[in-house]
């Protein structure tokens, strides 16, 4: 009995602990502050992906160095945002409040499946470098704070009331946000299964959005974190698409040009790179 005693006080201190600190770091002012560096960053890492290509999937290259199992790396490089997002969570006292809890539960969603099931389906033994995942594990920790500080703490009590749900950017951003979930993983369905076991070949991905575009596993990304951005309608939100944005879509044009080098059925196929009819 004492010894439960005291794992509850502990629990309570930890929780008032975590939320006395969050708030003293995410006040509005200093929140505001950390979304517009992040912004700026975001831009300078869209316009840098067009001169360097990250070394991992079809593009890895034995100069990012020191590497990793790519299991273990996407689980290390993903689930900082879902167990960030957790705490966040977990230690507010907007727990159990209807809409921060559903905004909680489709957020996790995503990640949960990104973090824990989908690299398990990985059919190769490809290697991650250490530097990528790194870097991934720092803006994905970044981002749990930007989501889970602004749902869960920053954002002004009466916005996400019961209310929210009927208005028309919930309605629209979660049909945006469960079309571009989808799209994304029928498109990972499909990668997965353009080899056999045994096969470290690449192929031209045919099939739903692949018909239309060369990354439509990173159409379906962007769709997503839009239908985010709109169903919370929140700077944060935004912040997130923008990051989105910025990572996806210079590696969409690298792996479009790589497959326009590797394959020659590229030149009558009229594809785009990321977004139907457009880019």
């Amino acid at each position: 009995m004492i010894p439960f005693i005291f794992f509850y006080f502990k629990i309570v201190y930890l929780r008032l602990n975590f939320n006395e600190n969050i708030m003293n770091i995410f006040d509005q002012e200093n929140f505001s502050f950390f979304l517009w560096v992040m912004t700026g960053v975001a831009v300078i890492v869209f316009f840098s992906l067009y001169h360097v290509n990250a070394g991992y999937g079809i593009m890895y290259n034995k100069k990012w160095g020191v590497t990793v199992n790519n299991r273990l790396g996407w689980i290390l490089m993903e689930a900082p945002v879902f167990l960030v997002m957790l705490l966040c969570w977990w230690f507010s006292d907007r727990q159990f409040h209807t809409v921060p809890f559903i905004l909680f539960l489709l957020f996790q969603s995503h990640y949960f499946q990104r973090s824990f099931i989908f690299p398990l389906l990985f059919k190769t033994k490809s290697r991650m470098p250490v530097a990528i995942m790194m870097s991934g594990v720092l803006f994905n920790t970044l981002n749990g704070l930007m989501q889970g500080g602004w749902i869960f703490y920053v954002s002004p009590e009466n916005l996400y009331t019961i209310d929210w749900l009927t208005t028309p950017q919930f309605i629209i951003g979660v049909i945006i946000f469960f079309i571009g979930m989808g799209i994304n993983l029928h498109s990972d369905h499909i990668i997965r299964h353009l080899r056999k076991p045994g096969d470290h070949n690449h192929y031209l991905p045919k099939g739903g959005f692949y018909d239309y575009v060369t990354s439509a596993n990173y159409f379906g990304e962007l769709t997503e974190w839009l239908g985010w951005a709109i169903l919370t309608w929140s700077f944060a939100g935004f912040v997130f698409f923008i990051w989105t944005f910025a990572n996806l879509v210079p590696r969409a044009n690298t792996i479009y040009k790589k497959y326009k080098e590797s394959f020659p059925e590229m030149e009558h196929l009229n594809l785009k790179r990321i977004i139907p009819f457009i880019y």
